[in-house]
């Protein structure tokens, strides 16, 4: 009977084995009820991490509580984990809000790896939660084309409440799309991502009808939004890399200099605890043969906002800035990238200080950079952001191309800032813009790497597309 039972319930999509076992008659805590996310695959070793919760559902006060236990992860190049290795069980506890993770090593290039957390209340009851998997990074030599994604700006509560949520998009979503989550989750996964870069705002801490300032409010923003079906189905196969901004790092345009809740040191330990992300976090991807990424820190190292712009002020800070243009200069990839978190091309608003692509923000540090670019013959260079409600393609007057992924969600979404607009942070039109938005709407970026070209494509949340360029 229970093997019947196991082979039923190995052939039930995942949301559906979700509901009936962790809610049926052999349900047990602790549960997974955020599923489980890989991070920061390289060609040899890889973050695997889980939640252990007390249900799956939100409790009364719109949390899903943690649960005391433990567990370990099991992984290998079989389905059926044959001759699977398993790392050591860990004890959850609150003072890590319940979250596990582990690093495995010694993998593969180019290799598919399956991966499960085994948990329970102690070790003899731990069981085996449902099967993931991720693709290891190809060596550098490897030839063959590399296809990742990138989206950002999640806003759980206007998705969840529209207009009255403070919507600035479209209320798009239905019933069923606020039961199972963003829709571009499950748009995403129909493209079958090698992997997914998440540049920031991924959580809102900042909203107007609920603000979060203490830890335990800070955790709640999380919990809320991880435990929707779609993002769960998609971390399941889809390995990530984070970056964060403001939205998930304090309030909107936060630098280090205040001492508004949440504190800085909060926000990074914060940031650190709830996704699988290194230290430093900038760092560089090398993915084949033909592409390298570099993800950038926007919020720990920067200069005030309101310092005066000048040689002096950094967004990046004065160390992560030599070792973007050192690594950028050893590079022999084919294809550049670097996704920023925030845009240093725009146009953007002219009343925000707070990135490179502002007046009065870090301008002096982009046109630096960019003459550095020009001077070094760094070519074959993309710029990728976040932050911007609005997805766009516009070129530098120095040629640099940049593209903004938008939102993820329609109601989280906004018209942009055009060329030329007296209220924006180029009045005098020397931005050329091939592309931007036609309407408020949310979606994401889709990027293909190989050797005979780069493609960039932008898709709408539930998945038309609606851009593409070619390199």
């Amino acid at each position: 009977m229970k093997t019947a039972r196991r082979r039923i319930l190995k052939a039930l999509p995942f949301m559906v084995w979700q509901r009936q076992f962790l809610h049926g008659a052999e349900a047990q805590a602790p549960c997974l009820g955020q599923g489980t996310i890989c991070g920061e695959v390289t060609q040899s070793s890889a973050l695997l991490q889980t939640r252990l919760t007390s249900a799956t559902e939100l409790d009364a006060a719109g949390d899903l509580p943690g649960a005391s236990g433990v567990a370990c992860f099991e992984w290998g190049t079989q389905a059926d984990f044959g001759e699977a290795q398993r790392t050591a069980f860990q004890t959850a506890s609150d003072a890590k809000d319940f979250i596990l993770r582990a690093e495995i090593t010694t993998l593969k290039p180019s290799t598919v790896y399956y991966y499960r957390a085994i948990f329970g209340s102690t070790e003899a009851s731990a069981k085996p939660g449902p099967e993931c998997s991720f693709k290891t990074l190809p060596s550098g030599e490897a030839n063959a084309p590399v296809n990742f994604i990138v989206g950002s700006c999640m806003n759980y509560n206007k998705f969840m409440l529209g207009k009255k949520g403070k919507a600035s998009g479209p209320e798009t979503a239905t019933e069923e799309d606020k039961r199972l989550g963003f829709p571009s989750f499950a748009s995403m996964l129909k493209l079958r991502p090698d992997f997914f870069i998440g540049t920031g705002d991924i959580v809102y801490y900042d909203h107007p009808l609920r603000v979060a300032k203490t830890v335990p409010q800070l955790r709640q923003c999380w919990h809320e939004q991880f435990r929707l079906p779609r993002m769960i189905e998609f971390f399941r196969c889809v390995p990530t890399y984070w970056s964060k901004d403001d939205h998930d790092f304090r309030y909107n345009e936060s630098d280090n200099t205040t001492d508004v809740l949440p504190l800085s040191k909060t926000g990074i330990d914060t940031f650190r605890e709830q996704l699988p992300v290194p230290t430093p976090s900038y760092r560089t991807l090398r993915a084949g043969k033909n592409l390298q990424i570099w993800l950038t820190e926007g919020r720990d190292y920067r200069s005030p906002n309101e310092m005066a712009d000048g040689p002096e002020k950094s967004l990046w800070g004065a160390e992560q800035r030599e070792w973007l243009k050192k690594t950028l200069k050893a590079s022999d990839a084919k294809w550049k990238i670097i996704i920023s978190p925030t845009p240093m091309v725009g146009p953007d608003d002219k009343k925000k200080i707070d990135n490179h692509a502002d007046v009065r923000g870090f301008r002096h540090e982009a046109d630096a950079f960019f003459d550095w670019l020009k001077k070094n013959k760094i070519d074959n260079l993309i710029l990728i952001c976040g932050d911007r409600h609005w997805q766009y393609h516009s070129i530098h007057p120095s040629g640099i191309e940049e593209f903004a992924c938008g939102a993820l969600n329609d109601e989280n979404s906004r018209m942009g800032v055009a060329p030329g607009a007296k209220n924006g942070s180029d009045p005098e039109a020397l931005i050329k813009q091939p592309y931007t938005s036609a309407s408020p709407q949310g979606g994401f970026l889709q990027i293909i790497a190989a050797a005979e070209q780069l493609t960039l494509e932008h898709f709408d949340s539930r998945g038309n597309s609606l851009n593409r360029v070619t390199r």
